[in-house]
């Protein structure tokens, strides 16, 4: 029997959360009960698992449970981005052309296709999920190389991108920050929060349900598998684990995963007299040429005009942050803005918030078999819209022995590699970051 210990803990309010309308009230799971299929987690990777679930096994039922609400947790706190070529591919000079740079895009591809059919299947708007693309913004001489050599990389294996000069980026995104940029077309811009709200209650049925507030607080097999949370208990002979980086609270990959949080702040609805200084478009996304660098994303549309920016990393093994810790990222948070738009000078944060992401050494998920009809769709590596979206996928698929290259491929992977005791984890990873940030300059 595992008893979970460790709940999750989110700081700040999820942004993106709290700009559309109230949800409805939660079902919490009250009483015991049965299912086909249980799925602990509703975030990209657990919704997906059920979207698939639902095709593959149209007559099962499926019982999905959430610690708190639907995207109060990391799946509202993400920077909305749903990339097909992320910028850190295998090849980390980007020359040649390799076979797994292609397989990771075609993958993540596969991704935006299956959440592109949610979107439209549950009547999601284009300000929830667009594939619009996004630009990778170079703000020094040392990312504008790096942008073209990602630019040489992706024509050496046909995938289309346009360079930016400054003059176009300020056009964009009002701002004289930016030396260049290179935007690459097949990427999805999503409103995080109303994008898993959407699919979370669109699908509900008679068949699958939903219950918020439920955290597992023990789980364990008397034949089948049995979930049960503070007010109740779920039985089912097979359960999906889509908790991420808690799956070590689940008793699997301890020792193997880095735990990490990133962090963004979100501005105050922008009125008019903002908006003229400011110029630029009304809608676009932004990711730094140096990954430790700069997010930013202007939206338009539902809570109004607004400007998020996300920076800043911090390992942290216990799935918590200090007030220190928060306190430290607002502050760059706020000098990043102000280097980026003096013209916006005064201009509030109205939500900041903190976000988990969890790690491998060697850059692999956990999409696999844990224990007899136990699986898990765990690690997201920090892209959790399409890895989540992907991990969903592919549990559902080997849960249900549904055959693929991909999901051959990735039961084939290799476990996370081990870490260094937690001492020297901990030091070793605080100062690579420390290091990486400062190497990051200006992109910051």
């Amino acid at each position: 029997m595992v008893h979970v210990t460790r709940l999750p803990r989110d700081p700040g309010p999820a942004g993106w959360n709290r700009l559309l309308p109230d949800p409805p009230p939660p079902t919490p799971l009250d009483g015991r009960t049965t299912s086909d299929w249980v799925i602990i987690g509703a975030g990209f990777a657990g919704l997906a698992a059920a979207r698939r679930l639902s095709q593959l096994c149209p007559g099962d039922r499926i019982t999905v449970l959430e610690a708190a609400r639907v995207a109060d947790g990391p799946a509202g706190r993400n920077s909305g981005f749903m990339i097909d070529v992320p910028h850190d591919l295998s090849s980390r000079n980007y020359s040649g052309a390799s076979t797994a740079d292609r397989l990771q895009i075609a993958d993540n591809r596969h991704a935006i296709a299956f959440a592109a059919a949610m979107a439209r299947d549950f009547g999601l708007s284009e300000e929830v999920f667009r594939q619009c693309g996004k630009i990778n913004g170079a703000a020094t001489a040392r990312g504008t190389a790096h942008n073209a050599s990602f630019a040489r990389h992706l024509d050496a294996l046909g995938e289309p991108s346009t360079w930016l000069d400054a003059g176009q980026m300020r056009a964009i995104t009002g701002s004289d920050y930016y030396e260049s940029g290179l935007f690459t077309p097949g990427c999805a811009m999503l409103q995080p929060a109303a994008f898993v709200r959407g699919v979370a209650y669109g699908m509900q049925s008679n068949r699958l349900v939903l219950h918020e507030n439920s955290p597992v607080i023990r789980l364990y097999r008397e034949g089948d598998w049995i979930a049960e949370t503070p007010q109740g208990r779920v039985t089912a002979p097979r359960v999906i684990l889509a908790v991420n980086g808690h799956l070590e609270s689940f008793g699997h990959a301890r020792g193997r995963l880095m735990h990490v949080f990133t962090y963004a702040s979100m501005t105050r609805r922008l009125r008019q007299d903002d908006l003229r200084p400011l110029g630029g478009e009304a809608t676009w996304g932004l990711t730094p040429a140096d990954p430790m660098g700069t997010t930013v994303r202007r939206v338009s549309g539902t809570g109004g005009d607004r400007l998020v920016v996300r920076n800043r990393f911090t390992f942290n093994p216990s799935l918590a942050i200090s007030e220190a810790e928060l306190a430290r990222a607002v502050r760059d948070h706020d000098r990043s803005f102000a280097n980026r738009f003096p013209q916006l000078a005064g201009i509030e944060m109205e939500y900041r918030w903190g976000g988990r992401l969890c790690l491998s050494r060697n850059g692999v998920q956990v999409i696999a078999e844990l224990e007899e009809n136990l699986w898990s769709a765990c690690c997201q590596q920090g892209l959790g819209t399409a890895k989540g979206t992907l991990a969903g996928m592919l549990a559902a698929e080997a849960a249900t022995n549904t055959p693929s290259e991909r999901l051959t491929r990735a039961l084939a992977a290799d476990r996370p590699a081990r870490l260094p005791p937690a001492p020297i984890a901990r030091l070793g990873a605080r100062m690579r970051i420390a290091w990486d940030e400062r190497r990051a300059g200006r992109e910051l």
